[in-house]
């Protein structure tokens, strides 16, 4: 199989899976042409907490995205999530010398609004330009060419602990890939979910994951808030085992299956049966039972997330409503929830802007993969991450040591 140079391959490294999607560029279009998912067991809120496991099920997601495809990967966009992601506004101030702005001021300006103190133990993961301010004229999007005095820049930066986005970089090596950039995974979402429309006018996006809930702001095209809620569809899993008393298997498969997060839809003689814990028969009991469990811990969630909205006072910017993705958003009556509780327009969120194999993608649990392909393809790297081995030199020096005492 020959590596192609039109593929970008975005890997959703997640709680519950591993996903990734191969896109292909042509003619200005994106075509999904591969997929490939294992379940993640190597990861806990996000976080990888087991490399072997991680590398493990990573290489085996891309040998079955690169079989459909009929094409090497090499190199891959990571998603990056978990509680240790933070974000915050800055901005800063520069004076034009010549007669208009150039690309040169604009990274001026963009350098002097990141110079911020971060602590040794956060990297720096996105630096997203919100609006230019030139000699008091607000919302420019792209200043190059403007004559002005004084240009602004407002900016958020998104920073997470240097030793997860060290350790999804290691996983990828250590699977035979390099990482063309590190994505946060609901700026991902975002690039595959939202409509233009959205963005300009304003949208709140809630990826709801297995491990961690991922929200961004959206207003006037660029990101304004990103948030992440370490609560996710685990925990749903979870309530359901210790309320049901079912294995956390069985849990999953009834959750998939009979969850219903709104109790008062449910028919009152609708039976579920759960699977006894060692050896005990199988009980039957009501589906009403389920959603009584599920409904007050998916309230909670979309509290929290209100909550933030409200801490940073953005209640006014998602004009347009909330776009929820991510595999729990499929649990019926979350998007019922989530208006109730937000008091926002609420749909569900399925990949668009792609060619190929959309039946495939057309769900919300591949929002991420699908979004760090369009990622990739809208933002060509200059250099891809990789942690090198240090003793590699030494390791090489003494191999040819040994053949020379073999060859004598």
């Amino acid at each position: 199989m020959a590596a192609n140079e039109n593929i970008v391959v975005g890997l959703d490294i997640g709680t519950t899976k591993i996903c990734a999607v191969v896109g292909e560029l042509s003619g200005g279009e994106i075509n999904i042409i591969g997929i490939g998912t294992h379940p993640s067991i190597g990861l806990r809120k996000g976080v990888v907490v087991n490399i072997e496991s991680t590398v493990e099920s990573i290489k085996k997601a891309v040998e079955e995205a690169e079989l459909m495809a009929g094409c090497e990967i090499r190199s891959v966009y990571a998603g990056i999530a978990g509680g240790h992601i933070t974000s915050f506004n800055s901005r800063g101030i520069i004076a034009i010398k010549g007669p208009e702005i150039t690309a040169v001021d604009v990274e001026r300006v963009i350098d002097a609004a990141r110079a911020v103190a971060i602590p040794m133990d956060r990297e720096v993961i996105h630096v997203l330009p919100q609006e230019y301010i030139v000699d008091d004229q607000i919302g420019i999007q792209n200043p190059v060419g403007m004559a002005g005095v004084r240009l602004e820049a407002k900016i958020h930066i998104v920073t997470g602990a240097v030793t997860s986005a060290h350790n999804i970089v290691k996983c990828a090596n250590r699977s035979g890939l390099d990482v063309c950039d590190i994505v946060l995974e609901s700026l991902a979402s975002g690039e595959a979910v939202l409509t233009q429309e959205e963005r300009e006018l304003g949208a709140a996006l809630l990826d709801l994951g297995g491990g961690t809930s991922d929200l961004a702001i959206f207003a006037g095209k660029n990101i304004r808030h990103t948030f992440v809620l370490a609560l996710g569809g685990n925990n749903l899993t979870n309530d359901i085992a210790v309320g049901l008393r079912a294995p956390l298997s069985e849990a999953e498969k009834i959750k998939k299956k009979y969850g219903l997060c709104m109790t008062r839809n449910i028919n009152s003689e609708e039976i579920i049966e759960v699977p006894g814990m060692g050896g005990r028969p199988a009980r039957k009991l009501p589906r009403q039972i389920l959603g009584e469990i599920l409904e007050p811990r998916m309230e909670e969630m979309f509290e929290l997330i209100k909550r933030e909205i409200y801490r940073v006072s953005m209640e006014n910017v998602p004009a347009s409503g909330i776009v929820l993705t991510g595999g729990t958003a499929l649990l019926e009556g979350a998007t019922e929830i989530a208006e109730a509780v937000l008091n926002l327009p609420s749909r569900m969120g399925k990949p668009m802007g792609i060619g190929g194999l959309v039946d495939v993608v057309n769900n919300p649990m591949y929002a991420t993969g699908v979004g760090l392909v369009l990622y990739g393809a809208r933002h060509q790297p200059e250099k891809k991450f990789r942690i090198r081995d240090r003793n590699i030199f030494n390791r090489i020096v003494s191999r040819m040591k040994r053949w020379f005492k073999e060859v004598l």
